[in-house]
């Protein structure tokens, strides 16, 4: 028998389960079997600069499993696996935002999954609309997302101060880089000071 014909990991028995999360290292140590990942046996999307998107299996109130290949009938597609992992997101995690001390904003949500609030680009349009402006963003942890406008320099100074003690702090840091989302292109790249 196959890992994806268990009862435990058959696709319709899971497909309502799984999220995806934004990391850089392929590990996380809080998920059952996050630790020492590879390419080779996940499905990954590459996202942004150096981000990627893997999956989960929520399995307890937060008791994530790393979703892996073999888990998954051969014929799977990595993309619908994507938009099936994005609309159980939206489905059950509310996505707030709240102010920063020096003129920037954090993305709010349950401790777990404020890193994919990348993956909705809505988010980021209607900030982008509102401020007027293109947003430089950072992802030091899973559950932390801290975005500023781009054009206010001692913001970007601050969001950087932060972004290192929130990454150093961090048993499983996501990245020290900073993200741009662009009001022109509409999309997420790395942010070139």
């Amino acid at each position: 028998m196959y890992k994806y014909e268990e009862e435990h990991y058959k696709f319709d028995n899971i497909k309502d389960k799984i999220y995806p999360w934004v990391r850089q290292r392929l590990y996380d140590h809080s998920a059952l079997n996050g630790k020492n990942l590879s390419e080779k046996e996940i499905p990954v999307i590459g996202f942004a600069g150096d981000l990627y998107i893997i999956f989960a299996i929520k399995r307890g109130e937060e008791i994530y499993e790393v979703l892996k290949d073999q888990m998954l009938p051969p014929d799977y597609d990595v993309l619908e696996l994507y938009h099936t992992a994005c609309e159980n997101l939206v489905r059950d995690v509310e996505f707030v935002i709240g102010n920063t001390w020096y003129g920037g904003f954090g993305i709010l949500a349950d401790g777990i999954h404020e890193a994919s609030s990348l993956c909705f680009k809505h988010i980021w349009q209607v900030c982008v609309d509102k401020l007027k402006d293109d947003l430089v963003l950072a992802v030091p942890s899973k559950d932390t997302v801290l975005f500023v406008p781009a054009s206010n320099e001692t913001a970007v100074e601050k969001l950087k101060e932060h972004v290192e003690g929130a990454y150093d702090a961090e048993k499983d840091p996501i990245s020290k880089n900073l993200y741009l989302f662009s009001q022109t292109r509409k999309e997420l790249t790395e942010y070139e000071a």
